[in-house]
């Protein structure tokens, strides 16, 4: 197996996020609260719980080098968490949101950070030095139903979105007196909140989504089981569309330029991988598993069921007939995986190690290096 170590946190984690040296773990065990943990002694004992939210809190994310934590719910707020001798202080940020914030991320160079809610827009938040506050600026009327991932260019300046609307979008983000005008070229030459690219790929809702670490490539999955890579972002983008015949995935993770972890309903990370041209396949799932012999009957069903449903004469398809198994076979997780982090190392040029979260409450670590059939591909 791939998983290096399997933890039992909660009876359900909604999101993750880990501390700039790994040794803290953060996580929403599915409520109003967020729980730290840290590794001593080779256990991981609860340290601190961040009560501040009325409702489940819905995305977590915890910066590299400023050591803040940002915290969204249901409840419409945001909260930025800095670490005082011992103990967490949260400081309000103004969202101005009358629906739920469902996703939140730190921009690159963490000066940022985005918000994604159910009010079909996007809160960008800066720190207003004068006013020792964080404040935001929206992103309107560009989303027509709920936005549930954002993610951030590494120029600091584009963001991508998803949204139950079906469509992924990309924005220019640039703020006068936060960005710099060198920071992202020709990028600043676009107005705030004006959107550079549109994609009406998926007939379904959309979800996870991530940039490739050059930032050349951004991937994003759809409810319909297929998953979407995009080069050339910008007013003539090229795009491929993978469909598999497994359950839907929920969040990605760009290992590399030509490797892409993907989890979600089918409880088990599912890799991804681009050849020599830039054809992105579906390659294996990550966590083998001797499959019972009702998941064998189901894996048959599903068999016949996506060599049906995966022909697509625009869509790159998975149809190599091998049976797998799902969740509930033994396997590191028991249900859906809601949330992929990576675990590069500081410093590091490369991810070989990442962690996932799921609504079994478990913790998984995954190591690639020992995956003797990957290595090519890191």
């Amino acid at each position: 197996m791939a998983s290096v170590s399997v933890h039992q946190f909660a009876q359900c984690i909604t999101s993750h996020a880990w501390s700039p040296d790994h040794s803290m773990i953060a996580f929403c065990p599915n409520n109003n609260e967020v729980h730290i943990y840290k590794l001593m002694e080779g256990k991981w004992e609860k340290i601190h719980v961040l009560h501040k939210h009325d409702q489940i809190v819905s995305g977590i994310d915890w910066s590299a080098s400023s050591n803040r934590i940002v915290t969204v719910s249901h409840d419409r707020n945001s909260y930025v968490w800095s670490q005082e001798a011992t103990e967490w202080v949260p400081t309000l940020v103004i969202l101005r949101l009358n629906r739920a914030a469902l996703c939140v991320q730190w921009s690159p160079k963490e000066n940022k950070f985005a918000v994604g809610s159910g009010a079909k827009t996007v809160c960008i938040c800066y720190y207003e030095q004068e006013n020792n506050w964080w404040v935001s600026k929206l992103i309107r009327k560009r989303h027509d139903s709920s936005v549930t991932s954002v993610a951030w260019h590494p120029n600091n300046i584009l963001l991508a979105t998803t949204s139950t609307d079906g469509k992924c979008r990309v924005f220019s983000t640039f703020i006068k007196g936060v960005d710099t005008k060198n920071a992202a070229g020709s990028s600043t030459d676009t107005k705030f909140g004006e959107q550079i690219m549109q994609l009406d790929l998926s007939l379904s809702w959309t979800f996870g989504m991530k940039w490739s670490p050059s930032g050349n490539t951004l991937a994003y999955v759809g409810h319909n089981s297929m998953i979407y890579f995009v080069d050339d972002v910008g007013p003539s983008p090229s795009a491929q569309s993978v469909a598999f015949r497994d359950l839907p995935l929920r969040d990605v993770l760009f290992i590399s330029e030509r490797m892409l972890i993907g989890g979600g309903f089918d409880c088990n990370p599912m890799v991804f991988i681009a050849d020599e041209r830039g054809l992105w396949s579906f390659l294996r799932f990550l966590d083998e598993r001797k499959p019972s012999s009702s998941a064998k009957y189901g894996s048959q069903l599903s068999e016949k069921f996506g060599k049906l449903y995966s022909q697509s004469k625009y869509s790159t398809n998975d149809t190599n007939g091998t049976p797998r198994t799902r969740g509930g076979g033994g396997g590191a997780h028991e249900n859906c995986i809601t949330s992929v982090v990576s675990l590069k190392k500081a410093g590091g040029t490369t991810v070989t190690s990442f962690s996932t979260s799921g609504l079994d409450g478990k913790i998984v670590i995954w190591e690639l290096e020992k995956q003797e059939d990957l290595l090519e591909y890191l």
